[in-house]
């Protein structure tokens, strides 16, 4: 078992953090030419809304599996076999695994592409920033261009 404190995680985007540690239960089995990391991880962050780059916190739960493979015993074989297994593959070098940038990977991999507020978030103007969610925002009250002022008094029948 593991605790990574915040400040040794880096997600490398200013729209992922936490400030909480961050739980690795897991175990190393070695096998003849790689070796299997099975393991949960708990994590909460703050990430950014993707509409009005508000901070929400998320909590993830992930069970992994993860071959890991030195180099040198890295072949296309080897590749084939694990992958049949169905494991995810990682190289690395040296003797030693970084439990803590595995669980900085699983982390990243959980994280879903669009991360919302809320359902109905109406995110930002895009005339003048302000969170809509927020702020009453008086872009949609924008002036009309006087040459297309004619067009506002058009009628559009409704064809049926």
């Amino acid at each position: 078992d593991l605790s990574i404190k915040p400040e040794n995680i880096e997600f490398e985007s200013e729209f992922t953090k936490t400030e909480k540690e961050i739980t690795f239960k897991g175990k190393l089995d070695n096998r003849e030419a790689w070796a299997l990391v099975e393991g949960e991880i708990s994590a909460d962050l703050e990430l950014a809304c993707s509409r009005c780059l508000g901070w929400v916190t998320k909590h993830f739960d992930i069970d992994f599996e993860t071959a890991f493979i030195t180099a040198e015993n890295f072949t296309e074989e080897q590749e084939i076999e694990l992958e049949v297994k169905g494991l995810e593959v990682s190289i690395f070098e040296g003797n030693k695994i970084d439990l803590v940038e595995v669980a900085q990977e699983q982390i990243l991999l959980s994280i879903p592409p669009q991360i919302l507020c809320k359902e109905d978030c109406k995110g930002l103007c895009m005339k003048c920033g302000s969170n809509k969610n927020l702020d009453g925002c008086k872009c949609d009250e924008a002036e009309v261009d006087s040459r297309w002022s004619a067009l506002g008094n058009l009628k559009i029948k409704d064809e049926k």
